[in-house]
């Protein structure tokens, strides 16, 4: 697996992460949703240079333009509830890719022991598709891989990009013991060192979840 991180360059990206990291920022929970939803779009325009591409015909009024266009049919998915404005932010750009959603949460056991629990799942069929798997944060790594893992038991995609902004170096650890195919790339904006015993990650931001759509029972 690989892994990129983006916010090692210094672009617009690292404003838009600092903003959704600030506090005070996070206390309006549209702005949040907007950050989150514009930084999905730098993961998209990234992406969308590893595709694969050829020349196409277009008519115009005047003529044809031949212009390259890439060749994959993309999925894009998310992990609810948290992924969905970085999901909304990929899916405009690939306006045209198929949708899949996956809602998973944390089930405490005794103590601090949880597991993952998946309640509820729906793809396209990903045989030989580009799958966009999305978001916001990346502790364990635990319901990235099992929403993963999921999803491909409808079809073998091609390739994945695996797209989580704020990130763990457990989590990254996790992933590249766990997922160790070759056509596998993780992006994310920021890797924090410290992961609490609860699994939050330290600095991180909070909880994504609430903080784009409000607190939960």
């Amino acid at each position: 697996m690989k892994v990129i991180n983006l916010g090692e360059n210094n672009t617009i990206l690292n404003r838009f992460v600092a903003q959704m990291r600030d506090k005070v920022v996070q206390k309006d929970s549209m702005r949040f949703r907007k950050n989150l939803e514009r930084v999905g779009q730098i993961f998209a325009y990234e992406i969308s240079k590893t595709l694969n591409y050829s020349e196409k015909p277009v008519m115009t009024p005047l003529g044809i333009a031949n212009i390259n266009t890439h060749d994959d049919k993309v999925v894009v998915a998310t992990i609810l509830r948290a992924g969905l404005p970085l999901h909304e932010g990929i899916l405009s750009y690939f306006d045209d890719a198929q949708n899949a959603f996956v809602a998973a949460y944390r089930k405490y056991d005794k103590g601090e022991d949880f597991h993952i629990n998946i309640e509820y799942s729906s793809t396209p069929d990903l045989t030989g598709k580009t799958l966009i798997l999305a978001d916001t944060m990346l502790a364990t790594g635990a319901s990235l891989e099992i929403a993963y893992k999921k999803l491909c038991e409808d079809g073998e995609p091609s390739y994945t990009h695996l797209v989580c902004p704020i990130s763990s170096a457990y989590a990254v650890e996790y992933l590249q013991k766990n997922l160790l195919a070759d056509n596998i790339t993780l992006w994310v904006a920021a890797i924090d060192e410290e992961l609490t015993s609860h699994s939050y990650i330290v600095p991180g931001l909070g909880d994504a979840g609430d903080l784009a759509y409000g607190e939960k029972k």
